[in-house]
């Protein structure tokens, strides 16, 4: 038996990661959501973080609903405090993290011309600053327990976009983390991974509205992408919990595209 499995409970009655206790920032929409729900249907205790609190309670009231306790945070995930916050919450709700999904994040339109320096700064440090945060705060818990973090990058971190220069430079840094980090965490058993999705479903675009016509975006996305469709949430979700889970053991600083082959198309 491996010294990670020792460490940790044991799965029972199917349930992947029943008695595991898992963090999900990002957690009111999207991939984020999705995942929150995939980890409660496989039994594991949730603290659920994001900035907006009706939502957080609706996500809060689904992972009940589906069998798991979730202990929501409001917060920023950009500032330190709050992933502090975040860190101290699962300690005390859940005694301690196995499992890390960071999905919180945001897009922004503009090119290296046109690009504010505010909306720069907001966009690097909402997708990269925030990494950085955040596993700080978290990695003692996880190297207590030999753990894993999942978190989401993008087809846009290896394949570059016109007038979308703050978001791919963003997700780039968000993968060059990610090896860093799982270099640094690997003594202490903990992986690191990220998910480079193409086009899913989400919010992401109609909350920032960087794509005006989001239906329009959508039924060209179907092109764009070779297998001839956009992603769901819930496909992605999936793979989050495979490279969080025990099947994945030897898997760390990943980058594993789910893109319906989007970054092997050509620009168009």
């Amino acid at each position: 038996m491996s010294e990670k499995t020792e460490t940790r409970p044991a799965a029972h009655g199917g349930r992947r990661f029943a008695g595991r206790r898992a963090l999900v920032t990002g957690a009111t929409s999207g991939i984020g959501r999705a995942a929150a729900r995939a980890l409660a249907v496989e039994g594991a205790d949730l603290v659920l973080s994001g900035r907006r609190r009706e939502r957080l309670r609706e996500v809060q009231a689904e992972v009940v609903e589906l069998g798991g306790r979730a202990h929501p945070i409001e917060g920023d995930v950009r500032e330190a405090d709050v992933c502090a916050h975040l860190a101290e919450g699962a300690r005390a709700a859940l005694g301690g993290l196995d499992h890390v999904v960071h999905a919180a994040g945001v897009i922004g339109g503009g090119g290296v011309t046109d690009t504010p320096l505010e909306e720069w700064d907001r966009v690097l440090d909402s997708n990269l600053r925030s990494l950085h945060v955040l596993t700080m705060a978290v990695a003692p818990l996880l190297k207590e327990t030999r753990g894993s973090l999942v978190t989401i990058s993008s087809v846009a971190s290896f394949r570059p976009y016109a007038n979308l220069v703050a978001y791919c430079v963003s997700k780039a840094g968000v993968d060059m983390y990610v090896r860093c980090a799982a270099l640094d965490l690997a003594p202490h058993g903990v992986r690191v991974n990220a998910v480079n999705p193409g086009v899913v479903v989400t919010e992401l675009h109609t909350v920032s509205n960087a794509v005006p016509d989001y239906a329009a975006f959508l039924e060209r996305s179907k092109s764009t992408h070779p297998i001839g469709r956009v992603g769901q949430p819930d496909e992605v979700a999936a793979l989050v919990l495979y490279l969080l889970g025990d099947d994945a053991g030897w898997i760390t600083g990943s980058t594993v595209s789910i893109d319906g082959g989007r970054g092997l198309a050509s620009a168009r």
